[in-house]
């Protein structure tokens, strides 16, 4: 028996930075998105930067942590390995930091790929050790959190020993971040993949939120929490309700505004669709952008679940490796026009929670249309006894009409190509505490160390990454300019590492685990921390094991034993 289905995917693995993250802000705080906006960064003095590379993946973000430091301010990189924009960045739109660079860190620790826990709890540690009683925000945590004293519990049991060997940090450098962070009055916690792509990718996001509400950092001005979450279509697919889990509000509005009944049974998430396709559930997938293979782990697997569904339709703006190694049985690409393409205006979704116009402009090619003039056309063809207006929805205008009114928080979206004025979503930032649980209180969750793998016979820990040459799981060119590597096929490994498996950079290795094996690819020395190693995605997800998260179904990118062969 089969089930006709779309496969909700969006066309990065930003997806699985939201879905993590918003997790876990969602249980500790009652929101799944950041506390903060673009005027509070303005009056940061200091940002924790926290598993992730903007001079990379977030460009605009670094113009930002510039005005930070040259206010006076500090930025705590936290990576395990030395990302050279992190360290010194030339700002194209600033003419001092373009010929001359700008200094980005001031502190940077290079903990284990996993240790992010551990440093985070050795922080709160060193903070609870202080003797200043000022140090904690005892006032804000005795009114508005819950469960700090299991949190304190559990942080005190824990031994510097065991800290400093899980983490990778020395109790002195830790003592030294506490230090930095207990003289801040307004600090800015942000993070992406390098926290989310593992299998405790939600726990590092509370470990996080632990340490910004012990000194009150969430719930007001200048101050809070940010995923950096990519992309617009990643903020708006989860703004549109398109979840595995369809909200309440979102559900009720649409059955009001129409004459339907939804389904109320729990969707599956990326990696349920492809294993659900694996099964043979799906004779149908419509891909809405995006490389579904190139975005899951385990490609082995990807590749043959795929090919497994009946009929796979495509829409994209340019070709991908998924078009070719994710086929169905059957395959039809749409081409479709690009969002500074479209025949008429549409939105989009900032980091920040603000929505924008974007007008679209002069068609490249002739004959691409948008993808709402395609799947409006096909829902009158196709659902010809349907209630709802595809006809009216050809035009995005009619759309944004809908979103109003269905999707709270989206009111001022009706006349916005009127108006021509952006405007912020709704409930999304926390200035006050109080926060969106039952009790009105945030909750301090314990967390525990995760058990990663090490120190095993030419064994090491693997993260994926991505190169500046790169859009999401696009590569248009071979180069990383940042890192200097002007291959694909390369181990970024730390240079006493080669030493000591009796190699030397250049020298071609397999790397392999109990997923998949990759031969061929060239050592070449990069700054990561002894023990761990980075590869490039999406060549890399043959080692990326179907493991994910439990409570976010992030897989886990990140955290990979693998095994060198010479």
């Amino acid at each position: 028996m089969s089930y006709p289905h779309f496969i909700p995917h969006v066309s990065n693995c930003s997806y699985y930075c939201h879905q993590a993250s918003g997790v876990g802000l969602s249980q500790s705080l009652g929101t799944s998105t950041a506390t903060v906006d673009l005027e509070d960064l303005d009056q940061a003095d200091l940002v924790f930067l926290i598993g992730a590379n903007p001079a990379s993946n977030h460009p605009r973000f670094m113009r930002i942590l510039m005005d930070v430091r040259r206010r006076g301010g500090q930025v705590v990189v936290i990576n395990p390995a030395r990302e050279r924009g992190l360290e010194n960045f030339s700002v194209p739109s600033d003419m001092r930091s373009l010929l001359f660079g700008s200094e980005i860190s001031s502190l940077y620790l290079q903990p284990h790929i996993g240790g992010d826990i551990p440093l985070f709890k050795a922080i709160a540690k060193a903070l609870l050790s202080e003797k200043d009683p000022g140090i904690l925000d005892r006032d804000f945590i005795n009114h508005h959190t819950q469960n700090f004293e299991d949190v304190e519990k559990d942080i005190k049991s824990e031994s510097w020993e065991t800290l400093e060997s899980a983490s990778g940090i020395s109790r002195g450098e830790i003592e030294k971040t506490a230090q930095i962070y207990s003289k801040s009055k307004n600090t800015v916690f942000a993070w992406a993949m390098g926290i989310t792509h593992h299998a405790f990718g939600v726990d590092n996001v509370q470990a996080i939120v632990n340490l910004a509400l012990m000194r009150g950092m969430v719930g007001k001005k200048h101050a809070g929490l940010l995923p950096l979450r990519g992309h617009s279509n990643v903020q708006g697919i989860g703004s549109m309700g398109f979840t595995p889990q369809l909200k309440q509000a979102v559900l009720d509005n649409l059955e009001s505004e129409f004459p339907v009944t939804l389904p109320t049974q729990p969707g599956l998430d990326t990696l349920g669709c492809v294993e659900a396709a694996n099964n043979g559930k799906f004779d149908f997938a419509w891909n809405l952008g995006g490389n579904l293979y190139g975005s899951n782990p385990d490609s082995r697997f990807a590749q043959t679940a795929l090919s497994k569904i009946g009929f796979s339709l495509f829409l994209n703006t340019t070709l991908n490796q998924g078009h070719f190694l994710g086929r169905g049985q059957t395959s039809i690409i749409l081409p479709v026009s690009a969002r500074d393409e479209e025949p008429e205006p549409t939105t989009q979704e900032s980091m920040f929670s603000y929505i924008r116009l974007s007008n679209g402009g002069q068609q490249r090619y002739s004959g691409p249309k948008s993808e709402v003039k395609i799947i409006a056309e096909i829902g009158q063809r196709v659902l010809k006894d349907s209630p709802l207006p595809w006809k009216s929805l050809s035009e995005t205008g009619n759309i944004r009409e809908i979103i109003s009114t269905v999707i709270p928080g989206f009111k001022p979206i009706k006349n916005i190509d009127q108006t021509k004025k952006e405007f912020h979503i709704d409930g999304r930032i926390l200035h006050t505490p109080k926060f969106p649980l039952p009790d009105g209180k945030a909750s301090f969750k314990v967390c525990p160390i995760p058990a990663v793998k090490r120190n095993k016979e030419n064994s090491f820990i693997l993260m994926t990454v991505r190169s500046e040459g790169q859009f999401n799981t696009v590569v248009y060119e071979p180069d990383d300019r940042y890192r200097g590597v002007s291959s694909r096929n390369v181990v970024l490994m730390n240079e006493e590492d080669i030493k000591k498996v009796g190699s030397k950079e250049g020298d071609l290795v397999t790397i392999k685990n109990e997923t998949g094996t990759m031969a061929g690819q060239k050592l070449q020395a990069y700054p990561i921390k002894p023990g761990n190693i980075m590869m490039y995605y999406p060549e890399s997800n043959v080692l990326v094991p179907r493991q994910i998260d439990p409570k976010s179904k992030t897989p886990s990118f990140k955290s990979i034993e693998v095994f060198l062969e010479k």
